[in-house]
């Protein structure tokens, strides 16, 4: 059977141009507590499910799945879902939405004909993804989205989520810095402005320099994007750049630097960053370690009281030598560094309904009329789902899977890791 239009056998047999009728099944959605630690958000919040419901959709949820963002089991119920045991909900449920890969038991636990739909971080998760395509489990990561086509603006999570996480930076560098941000006149004096900079001006660059500019701080925006100017002044901050070239790559990601370019760029900023107060730096690089952009010699060389919010933090590093993800930790000399790899989940309630609406985008492109259709053809499903029909499907992650590539419109091979 064709690729280019290909209906899960657990919804339906018909092919992907047939219409529902009164026999096809209503689609079944479950939503699951985040186990990662210190995961706060909910794939979907009660809204989402309302509109799930309300267009014939059944959602089950599980005790408790949103306590951690303010969401309490009643206005799930009130929104038409249904509370269930974990357990039931993987059994009965074909698509299950999460905000992280899910834990080793739920992975497992997966069968053939389901649809595992979330921030997948596939490259970082190779060889599980490949157990899943294996299981006829259908994989889709949302951080694989072709982010430059406008139809897709409504499935970004990764804006959603860096847009929240960049608000919260701004509020997280306030607190762990010990004087003013604002320029405040008093009886005992005058307190100068802070100065920030906030390195990198995609989506949470720019809510961070947009919430440090409101708390009062004098903020530059930093890029090695010359056509993020613009953005960064009609803020009302400074704009400053690198001598290093165009910085932008393709899909409207920032692209991964040369270690000459990293070398060049770190040598220019150790003699900028030392005269600020607050540095926010926001390079994540999907599927790569990211890119060190503050370094051990450039922390030294900053004033004691300095503050570093590192949202590029993880477990593979990040844009701040020593930073943690997760944790706070403070330099010999005094530098506080802020490992903030996931800081959207302090900010649990906005960020779940966000992202709940990036889940029901997701879902109105799959399944269009409770058939799940894989449309190999569409170039959004041909980057966000991973796995199909027992088969990685991704061109690029079959790539790291040293897979051979697929031939094009045809029946997928068996996915096999090498």
């Amino acid at each position: 059977m064709p690729t280019s239009a290909i209906t899960t056998p657990r919804e339906t047999t018909a092919p992907a141009s047939a219409t529902p009728t009164d026999r096809t099944p209503a689609l079944t959605v479950g939503v699951l507590a985040e186990t990662a630690a210190g995961e706060r958000r909910v794939a979907l919040d009660p809204s989402a499910v309302e509109r799930l419901t309300k267009a014939g959709r059944v959602v089950l949820v599980e005790p408790g799945a949103g306590m951690s963002a303010t969401f309490e089991d009643a206005a799930y119920t009130d929104a038409g879902a249904t509370v269930a045991t974990r357990k039931e909900i993987i059994a009965k449920c074909t698509v299950i939405p999460v905000v992280r890969f899910p834990d080793d038991e739920l992975a497992k636990a997966l069968r053939s004909g389901q649809v595992l739909v979330g921030l997948l971080d596939p490259f970082n998760n190779l060889e599980a993804v490949a157990d899943l395509a294996g299981r006829g489990v259908t994989a889709v990561a949302l951080e694989l989205l072709p982010r430059t086509l406008s139809r897709a603006q409504s499935m970004d999570a990764l804006s959603s989520q860096s847009s929240a996480a960049g608000y919260r930076a701004g509020i997280v560098a306030a607190a762990a810095y010990g004087r003013y941000l604002p320029m405040m006149i008093t009886a005992s004096g005058t307190a100068t402005p802070a100065k920030a900079i906030v390195i990198g001006t995609g989506v949470a660059g720019l809510q961070a320099i947009a919430t440090l500019k409101r708390l009062g701080a004098v903020v530059t925006g930093y890029d090695v994007r010359a056509a993020s100017r613009g953005e960064v002044e009609s803020l009302g901050a400074k704009f400053l750049t690198s001598s290093v070239a165009q910085g932008a790559g393709d899909g409207g990601y920032a692209r991964a630097m040369t270690e000459a370019e990293q070398q060049t760029q770190q040598a220019e900023l150790a003699k900028a960053l030392a005269d600020f107060d607050i540095i926010v730096t926001t390079a994540k690089v999907p599927g790569r370690t990211p890119p060190e952009l503050v370094s051990a010699a450039t922390l030294k060389s900053l004033r004691a009281g300095t503050v570093c919010v590192d949202l590029g933090s993880s477990d593979k590093g990040g844009n701040v030598a020593g930073s943690i993800d997760g944790e706070t930790t403070v330099t010999a000399g005094g530098v506080t560094i802020v490992g903030a790899g996931e800081l959207a989940s302090d900010l649990p309630a906005s960020a779940s309904q966000m992202y709940g609406r990036n889940i029901l985008a997701v879902i109105d492109a799959l399944v269009p009329a409770n058939l799940v259709v894989v449309d190999q053809a569409d170039e959004v499903h041909q980057n966000i789902v991973v796995s199909y029909d027992g088969a990685v499907t991704n061109a690029a992650v079959r790539k790291a899977l040293k897979l051979d590539a697929l031939p094009a419109h045809s029946e997928p091979a068996k996915a096999n890791a090498s």
